[in-house]
């Protein structure tokens, strides 16, 4: 079959939305199906109308040889505003700031401009229900998370289907002497947190390298000199695919103590490096896929308790090892033939 994978995504931007749709096409293709990726914009804050009507005019059923495109998946906002007969929604997120970080994000407005974001969070949300709901022969989401937005915000119901790791040379090289972070640099994410755990007295000694960008970049570099870490954590920057999979080989373990996170590939990609990951109760996806005490460690979302498991993995290369082992079998339950059998319309 013939199949267009709609993705969204601001100008010149990168991320895993990116990744999750060109792995997605890349195992179409590996399935036998000729697929390609149509990418729709997603204009910035408050020109979404204009992002969610390229998206509804965006033809997808021919393709440029003129020949039928039998199906189409999209993944986030705006692009499953597309129309298609037999379309197929596997959701990443809607626009978070008019939903679960709606409270977060009104709290920085003024009143006035409390009142105009309000009307059009109202009618957002009739937009997304109406699309989502007529018209979608099935509805999937990335995590339990997604799928409990829906229900929450909504009534929506929907299916889960978790992303396999994206298709990549990953290994093992042993379990050196440092933990790995990656993420981009946002609040949300919660590298500061991370480093506030190294920095009490449990985690003393461990090592970390953190990689990722990102506007909260300024404020982690400092306060990894606030905090007296300069000699026990790295910061990577902005790395590519080779030196991430590197990386992930040569680590101890991954953390990842990211806030009410979409899914976070980052959780399956340890796993098929056959490494733990350690995250937070309030996570989201990766606490989700994290078995405490089997494929890593789900702790309380404080400085200090993160700083336990560190410590243990970090002091314990047997116990790192031998949970790595198990994010390894639960990762392989995750598998991009499954998926698509799934995502295939018969």
């Amino acid at each position: 079959m013939k199949i267009g994978v709609i993705i969204s995504s601001p100008p010149l931007a990168e991320g895993g939305h990116l990744v999750l749709a060109r792995s997605l096409v890349e195992a179409l293709r590996d399935a036998g199906h000729e697929a390609g990726l149509v990418v729709t914009p997603q204009n910035r804050f408050g020109r979404l109308p204009s992002s969610y009507l390229a998206a509804w005019l965006t033809d997808v059923e021919v393709a440029y040889d003129g020949a039928p495109i039998h199906q189409v998946i999209s993944l986030r906002f705006p692009a499953y505003a597309v129309r298609h007969p037999r379309h197929v929604v596997w959701l990443n997120h809607r626009m978070r700031e008019y939903y679960d970080l709606w409270e977060r994000f009104r709290a920085t407005l003024s009143w006035r401009a409390r009142l105009k974001e309000r009307v059009r969070r109202r009618l957002l949300h009739a937009v997304d229900r109406r699309l989502l709901t007529h018209r979608v022969a099935r509805l999937y989401t990335i995590s339990g998370t997604i799928r409990e937005r829906l229900r929450r915000f909504g009534g929506i119901p929907a299916e889960v289907l978790y992303p396999p790791a994206p298709q990549r040379p990953y290994r093992c090289d042993g379990y050196g002497d440092e933990l790995f972070a990656v993420s981009r640099m946002t609040p949300l994410k919660r590298m500061d947190l991370l480093l506030r755990a190294l920095a009490e007295p449990a985690a003393q000694g461990v090592r970390c390298a953190i990689a990722g960008e990102g506007p909260d970049a300024g404020r982690i570099h400092r306060l990894v000199s606030d905090l007296g870490l300069d000699g026990r954590v790295t910061l990577l920057g902005r790395i590519d695919t080779g030196t991430l999979v590197a990386r992930l080989a040569s680590c101890r373990a991954v953390v990842f103590p990211t806030y009410d996170e979409d899914y976070g590939l980052v959780t399956v990609e340890a796993f098929a490096s056959r490494k733990a990951v350690v995250t937070c109760t309030d996570s989201g996806g990766p606490a989700e896929l994290v078995q405490d005490g089997v494929s890593g460690f789900v702790c309380a979302p404080t400085a200090a308790a993160l700083a336990v498991p560190l410590a243990r993995l970090a002091g314990e290369r047997g116990l790192a090892e031998r949970l790595g082992e198990g994010g390894f079998k639960a990762g392989a339950e995750i598998t991009w033939p499954r998926t698509i059998e799934r995502l295939i319309l018969p």
